[in-house]
């Protein structure tokens, strides 16, 4: 296994639109809108923005966002797809392209109604700092919208399977090779709600992301309209109930900024 998204980003790439990503950028659409301040436009950061689903949706509703990537191959992905776009799209979202690491010297502190941060944190050994600059970035009210792994149900992909030395490791260590073929690192909730809480990011709510589909095939093609429907249908639920979202893939964390 090696370490870093960069080196699995051509594996992430070539997956794109399968299932499993279809179904981990529908829920947190939907999961996200029911929390988004109630004006628009909104000033939207999306960290690691990758190849931008979540840049264009937001955009298309009308808010401001910027998207920012360390990856020039995803960022021209991103650009080809806002390309395609109506013009007041494509003026309402723009690019960055920069590290995770300096968003501290790349945005002023309080300039953003709303930050996401996807399937970032994971990619960080000591996510701290990461925090302490995402904690910085929304003004009093703002939204903060983390989706990582969820370290409460690490064991449950590799016990599904069948890998039972990865399950018993899962069970006491946070870190875990991925499908990508990377070493990432999984967060528990009660101890992000908690290194949250620390930065004056209250937790509002949170959600289970995959729930029944995470052990699908890498390929999984997405179904037809009907049957895509019933299973984001199912996900979505599971994702809001326990026990189910407790042993999802991913827990996606939305924090709000104490006035």
């Amino acid at each position: 296994m090696e370490t870093g998204f960069a080196a699995g980003e051509g594996r992430w790439r070539a997956r794109l639109g399968t299932l499993r990503q279809v179904v981990r950028q529908e829920l947190v659409t939907r999961q996200l809108r029911a929390h988004l301040p109630g004006r628009a436009p909104l000033r939207v950061l999306d960290v690691g923005c990758g190849q931008g689903t979540q840049t264009l949706r937001l955009a298309r509703l009308g808010h401001e966002v910027t998207g920012l990537d360390s990856s020039p191959a995803l960022l021209a992905d991103l650009g080809r797809a806002l390309a395609g776009e109506p013009e007041e799209v494509r003026r309402r979202a723009r690019t960055v392209e920069g590290d995770v690491r300096d968003l501290a010297s790349l945005f002023e502190p309080g300039s953003f109604d709303v930050v996401l941060c996807h399937g970032v944190l994971m990619y960080f050994a000591d996510p701290e700092p990461v925090l302490d600059d995402l904690a910085r970035l929304p003004g009093p009210g703002g939204v903060v919208s983390l989706l990582v792994r969820n370290g409460d149900g690490l064991a449950m992909r590799p016990g599904l399977t069948g890998d039972w030395a990865a399950a018993w490791r899962a069970f006491e260590e946070p870190s875990y090779g991925n499908r990508i073929g990377v070493t990432a690192r999984a967060d528990r909730l009660d101890a992000l709600t908690a290194s949250l809480a620390g930065r004056r990011l209250d937790v509002a709510a949170w959600y289970g992301v995959r729930v029944f589909t995470d052990t699908a095939p890498d390929d999984a093609e997405v179904p037809g309209e009907a049957e895509l429907a019933a299973l984001l249908a199912c996900e979505e639920r599971a994702g809001a109930t326990d026990p189910y979202r407790r042993v999802a893939a991913l827990t996606h964390v939305i924090a709000v900024r104490a006035a």
